[in-house]
């Protein structure tokens, strides 16, 4: 079977990003975008997810990382909305808890079709170094919203800001595994109504 990819461009006057996936890859990933921590967190998706992901990204950092952090969400969620493609056979929906000494999370994702963020984190710090944790909200948002996925984010006990942040992403990935992996016993889009 032929690999899922997809290659995905914005442009816009505040960031230009360059994304490419494989969701059938084995978890490599290369990134330039000038937010190590967010490269940091991207590469717990990629390892976990056991897909692959390339971004390139140029943003307006000299204000901040916002837009950037965004627009990132938002390239990333094009691009594996387009290699699903039909989303025919998909398990359609991913699961996962992921521990990091005393941080616990979960991450549900259905690709239904519907975008929507739930999220329910609390960070006892502002700041992971120069990264802020509202950002996180903002990058799953503009996944969520592009991927046409229902994303839940459930941070249910933790006291480090980076392990609480690094189990998301790491549930996050393992969940993103789960819900684009083939189901042998479905042939279809996994849909009573037929669609998503």
């Amino acid at each position: 079977m032929a690999h899922r990819t997809a290659r995905v461009s914005r442009i816009t006057r505040e960031t230009q990003i360059e994304v490419r996936i494989d969701l059938d890859g084995t978890g490599k990933s290369e990134f330039d975008t000038g937010i190590p921590f967010l490269e940091h967190m991207m590469e717990q998706i990629a390892r976990h997810g056991c897909v692959d992901i390339m971004v390139h990204a140029k943003g307006d950092l000299h204000i901040d990382d916002h837009h950037t952090v965004e627009d990132i969400g938002i390239t990333l969620g094009q691009a594996v909305l387009k290699a699903l493609g039909d989303r025919k056979g998909i398990r359609r929906y991913g699961h996962a808890y992921i521990p990091l000494d005393e941080a616990l999370s979960r991450v549900v994702i259905d690709f239904s079709g519907r975008p929507l963020l739930v999220q329910h984190v609390d960070y006892p710090d502002r700041n992971i170094g120069r990264f802020s944790v509202s950002l996180i909200h903002e990058f799953f948002q503009g996944f969520a919203n592009h991927a046409l996925a229902t994303l839940h984010l459930d941070g249910l006990r933790g006291e480090n800001s980076h392990h609480i942040a690094e189990t998301l992403f790491k549930a996050f990935g393992r969940a993103l595994r789960m819900a684009v992996e083939h189901d042998p016993r479905v042939g279809d889009v996994p849909s009573t109504k037929g669609m998503l």
